[in-house]
């Protein structure tokens, strides 16, 4: 029942304390009682206080001096700061029709904390989706700002008991080291009252103190009520917060049957010391508090460790920047500050803050902080250079292309709490029969309860107990959580960033590899070994050239940025455009689109431009780019790239596991076999438009599930319907958004690393799923006859839990 709210002088309004208008007042009901309001904004802002239980802003605010009163509480102030523009884009990513934002939640502690956020949350209008991960105490929010305000977001999830603020990697310490002292005090206390009382335990149960008579034995009853009542009241209180929201959101966690245990043993125990008759199990109590404390506190350790990795990168970028002004002096700012296409000095040895363009001719970088990679990459004009890199040897220029929420590092961030966010099927199957065994173990101990009645009643209480506590799940709940965080931070200091957490229960089925071969199995670095002109009396080498540049200026194919590169160095650009507009055509290559065909070219793939000339044969064979108008094929260009390093000992590492593997590509045989030679690859299917890929795919699929590594505009297709998609961070933007896996390091050796470290994570998940389903099959029998006592089952159960948290904390060495 709610408090009785404290009157206000007659003729005031009840929220804002000014004078009530003569007409129109507003009577409304809060907390059961009937107030009077002097218009409908007091009446909203009423409304809202009461639906997020802050309605001791009315019972402890001063009605002194009615001027002061302020008109909203301290927590909807705080909240609706956030709602500011400015502030929105330094927390938050745009999307097409509205903003992304990762929020950092207190006090969640189980899947019951996730579902009740995720169900009140859902009732709001204007959000586009909400993933609760109660491993990493965050929610991830869509939502239109034009249809619902963040405050609101927070407010609702402020009215469920908890606390949520826009997650902060620079705040992430901070937090948990108040989540790490809350456990130490809670786990000091119950550590040391544990031991006062099981000395004394140890000496009734075992006889030393039989020749006292029974006023000392009660005594020491008395002892042992005062060290464990701050146990129960201090040390075992997060059990109860949880046991109450998973009540509230109708999903009983395992925290109910221990709540119901501490909570009963606690009380008959109390009550045995009190009237000096039947037994005492404090110690089973305590024992009971400190074991599931330690399992709380490692496990909150393991979360710490798993997520500290990515985010303590962000801390480590710099916070102010270099910018250049106009007449080429540099003024010092924050890096919040900067905006797109502002030119910035970073000095030799010094963190790159943003995502910029690099403007110097070339530069090393150190990339280790995204990739673990310590040797030097070298970089290239107009280059893309990654906030976290290192110029260790030079001073370098860049232009801004993406800074706070939008730059790679941060998306990392975002990456990773996505993919712990999704829980593999075996995660969740796993967590889904924790909760229904937390309601089958309820019966069961009232069940026993019932026999053990008849059986012995002096007995059925204790046993009862015994069943409760001895039978919790709380091993089962671990099991998968723990090691999908701990494979997650394993991959992720690799430069691995896994987006579907359901990869790890797949690798196992993924016994064929589809592999793309430009920009995969090699670099897609490429460079200009030799060229021919087909034309020399029509068209001279420059005209070539310059018509090469120009067809090139907007595509992203893996060979365009190197021809328009061989283009700028050999020929002039041209006062206008040849041509303004040019369209694409995805695994066939660029063409103009002039309404004359005297004006038309191709520039692209041999089948393509023979689709105009049929008996056209190369002069080169290894020739992979021509250009043709519809008269003549005018030029011809041969490439060459490099084997991404690595690759070769991946490919045989993978052969040697038993996985088949399997070239797609879009070039033609004569270049693709070659390769395929060299890593000893022996299934080649090249020419492969996008459709022909996706027929392969589903060829391979008929057989088991599939692997596919790709990174280009055309393998995005296959990426989405394959069982597990890979790709490089420096992939099309269409294979980075189907991939289930990104590789930050762009070494071959991130596959195998990749599925080395899945195939394990699944391994642990059997062992602690079987470990936890053995440990309550083998136990509840002993429990329910009565071979069990409470501070027996406590030590059990505790054990139980603690061998599966061990088991996945290999994962992180």
């Amino acid at each position: 029942m709610s408090k009785q709210l404290p009157a206000v002088p007659v003729g005031l309004c009840y929220h804002c304390l000014q004078s009530l208008p003569q007409d129109g007042v507003i009577t409304h009901s809060l907390a059961g009682q009937t107030v009077e309001l002097c218009c409908y904004g007091c009446q909203a802002v009423a409304s809202t206080i009461e639906e997020h239980n802050l309605l001791h802003f009315y019972q402890f605010r001063d009605t002194s001096n009615p001027l002061q009163v302020p008109l909203l509480p301290e927590e909807l102030q705080e909240l609706k700061a956030y709602d500011d523009e400015r502030l929105q884009e330094q927390l938050s990513h745009a999307m097409d029709d509205g903003r992304e934002i990762t929020l950092s939640v207190e006090g969640m502690t189980c899947s019951a904390c996730a579902w009740l956020i995720e169900r009140e949350l859902e009732h709001l209008s204007g959000l586009y989706s909400v993933r609760v991960n109660a491993t990493t105490e965050r929610v991830t929010v869509q939502w239109s700002p034009e249809r619902v305000q963040l405050s609101e977001i927070l407010q609702t999830i402020a009215g469920l008991g908890y606390r949520a603020l826009p997650f902060q990697a620079a705040q992430q310490e901070s937090d948990f080291k108040k989540r790490r002292r809350y456990f130490v005090n809670r786990l000091g206390v119950a550590g040391l009252a544990t031991m006062q009382v099981m000395m004394i335990a140890i000496a009734l149960y075992f006889g030393v103190v039989s020749d006292l008579d029974d006023s000392l034995r009660q005594f020491m009853w008395w002892i042992s009520l005062f060290f464990a009542t701050p146990v129960l009241l201090y040390s075992a209180q997060p059990f109860y917060l949880s046991a109450l929201r998973s009540i509230q959101a109708r999903q009983p966690n395992m925290d109910v049957p221990v709540s119901l245990a501490l909570l009963g043993a606690y009380g008959a125990s109390a009550y045995a010391t009190v009237t000096n008759q039947g037994e005492v199990y404090f110690e089973s109590v305590s024992m009971f508090t400190f074991f599931l404390l330690a399992g709380r506190y490692l496990e909150l350790l393991a979360k710490q460790k798993a997520m500290s990795h990515a985010a303590n990168l962000i801390k480590l970028l710099p916070a102010i920047a270099n910018r250049e002004r106009a007449n080429g002096t540099y003024e010092t700012i924050p890096v919040h500050q900067l905006a797109l296409g502002d030119v910035i000095q970073i000095p030799a040895g010094n963190t790159i803050p943003v995502d910029g363009e690099l403007l110097d001719e070339t530069a090393q970088v150190n990339e280790s902080l995204l990739t673990g990679e310590s040797r030097l990459q070298t970089k290239s004009t107009h280059e893309v250079m990654l906030a976290g890199s290192i110029p260790p040897l030079q001073s370098i220029r860049i232009r801004v292309t993406a800074s706070q929420q939008q730059t790679v590092l941060a998306s990392i961030i975002a990456l990773q709490d996505t993919a712990l966010s999704r829980k593999p099927k075996l995660a969740a199957t796993a967590e889904a029969l924790a909760n229904k065994f937390v309601i089958r173990l309820l019966v069961l101990a009232g069940a026993t309860f019932f026999a053990w009645s008849f059986i012995d009643p002096q007995q059925a209480f204790w046993i009862t107990l015994a069943v409760l506590v001895a039978t919790c799940p709380c091993a089962l709940a671990l099991a998968a959580p723990t090691a999908v965080t701990g494979a997650i931070h394993r991959l992720n200091r690799a430069g691995i960033i896994v987006r579907n957490a359901d990869v790890f229960t797949r690798v196992e089925e993924a016994k064929t590899l589809l592999i793309d071969k430009t920009g995969t199995l090699t670099t897609g670095h490429f460079r200009v070994v030799n060229w021919h002109n087909h034309q020399p009396t029509v068209y001279s080498d420059t005209e070539i050239q310059q018509c090469i540049r120009e067809l090139e200026r907007d595509a992203v194919h893996p060979y365009a940025h190197c021809l328009k590169q061989w283009a700028i160095e050999h020929a002039q650009a041209s006062g206008e455009r040849l041509w303004q507009r040019l369209e694409q055509v995805h695994g066939a290559g660029v063409c103009t689109s002039a309404a004359q065909p005297e004006h038309c070219y191709r520039l692209g793939s041999l089948s393509w431009i023979q689709e105009w000339h049929p008996d056209f044969v190369p002069m080169h064979p290894h020739s992979q780019v021509f250009l043709a108008n519809q008269q003549a094929v005018l030029a011809e260009v041969e490439l060459q790239d490099e084997l991404r390093p690595e690759i070769e000992s991946t490919i045989a590492a993978l052969k040697a596991s038993g996985v088949q593997v399997v070239m797609l590509t879009g070039d033609r045989d004569v270049y693709a076999q070659p390769v395929a030679n060299r890593l000893g690859i022996d299934i080649v299917h090249a020419q492969c438009m996008p459709a022909d890929k996706l027929r392969w795919l589903e060829h391979y699929q008929s057989q088991g599930a599939v692997m596919m590594i790709g990174d280009g505009l055309n393998d995005g297709p296959v990426l989405a319907q394959a069982d597990i998609a890979i790709t490089f961070s420096q992939a099309a933007d269409l294979a980075r958004i189907a991939a289930d896996v990104i590789l930050i390091n762009q070494s071959g050796d991130g596959i195998s690393t990749f599925r080395t470290t899945a195939l394990r994570c699944r391994s642990i998940m059997n062992q602690n799923i079987r470990w936890a389903l053995l440990y309550n099959v083998i136990i509840i029998p002993v429990a329910v006859a009565g071979f069990l006592t409470p501070y027996m089952a406590a030590i059990g159960m505790s054990a139980s839990s603690l061998l599966v948290l061990l088991n996945s904390l290999r994962l992180y060495r």
